[in-house]
């Protein structure tokens, strides 16, 4: 069981409901974003703001990292590594990062007495303000189990994968998947559509049947159908995930034509997309090809 301060740096879309989640489970709760508004706001929920990620890591036994990318949670890390005298005993990345680095990244913090573990997150941010994540967890047994009334704060469904960097890899992954399933999804929909087929109650067919997946059950209708396209989750980050999940695959020396042909579709529509667009919005390219938004037809 953790004591002392959380700290939590990255106050994102997913960060803010995350650190509002543990302040409200009685956690005395610490954050750091660069941006002030950010910081701004979770003060007015009641969690106490830092100065920077080195305050962070001065005041605070356990370091949630809910980041970008790799190079920022390196820079981060790095920071509050260099600091003089005390430093939190362990950091949990949760950010979507590269299984490589973070176990080099790991190295790096032993060397300094700190422990890693990597917790990287799925279920959006509908499930981060409610606390029902999945959380994907890679590290040393012990470290994870010393957290885990942390993360059972933020998540229905905790689960060990394997050592450090596991947990980064099995999200990758899963994001390849959630983005390949939303591509063909959205085919699927349109071509029913152009049948004359409504596309809400082929979904309810495909929703009772073997075509199912999270794009039918909820990005199609909640994000897609409605013209909301406001999931949280853009379609430049899922871009990252997925070229981390090829690079996992071709580094392990898998046979990946299915997530190469994924990948190049996303990435040719993604380019086709305002900057930050939502990643469900990645059927509007393919519906200003075909002359028609789905929606328009629901």
């Amino acid at each position: 069981m953790t004591d002392g301060t959380v700290g939590l740096i990255g106050l994102g879309n997913m960060g803010q409901p995350m650190a509002t989640l543990l302040a409200r489970a009685g956690y005395r709760t610490r954050a750091f974003d660069a941006s002030s508004a950010a910081l701004e706001a979770a003060a007015s929920a009641g969690i106490d703001a830092a100065s920077s990620a080195a305050d962070i890591a001065r005041t605070c036994e356990t370091v949630i990292l809910m980041l970008p990318s790799s190079d920022i949670v390196d820079a981060v890390a790095g920071e509050m590594l260099d600091i003089d005298g005390r430093v939190a005993t362990l950091f949990i990345d949760m950010s979507s990062s590269v299984p490589a680095r973070t176990v080099a990244l790991a190295e790096r913090c032993a060397a300094r007495g700190v422990r890693l573990i990597d917790a990287p997150v799925s279920g959006g941010v509908v499930r981060a303000r409610s606390g029902e994540l999945t959380i994907m967890v890679g590290g040393a047994e012990e470290d994870v189990q010393s957290v885990e009334d942390v993360l059972a704060v933020l998540g229905s469904r905790v689960v060990r994968v394997g050592e450090v960097g596991a947990g980064h890899a099995t999200k990758a992954l899963n994001n390849l998947l959630s983005a390949t399933h939303l591509l063909a999804t959205n085919e699927a929909v349109l071509a029913a559509r152009e049948f004359g087929i409504d596309p809400a109650v082929f979904l309810e067919v495909v929703n009772s049947s073997s075509g199912r997946s999270g794009s039918s059950e909820l990005k199609l209708p909640r994000y897609v159908l409605t013209g909301a396209f406001d999931s949280g989750f853009s379609a430049a980050l899922l871009e990252k995930d997925v070229n981390i999940a090829l690079g996992v695959e071709h580094a392990l020396g898998v046979p990946a034509p299915v997530s190469e042909a994924a990948g190049a579709r996303w990435a040719d529509l993604r380019s086709r997309l305002d900057e930050g667009a939502d990643h469900t919005e990645i059927i509007r390219p393919v519906e200003r090809d075909l002359g028609r938004e789905l929606r328009s037809h629901g």
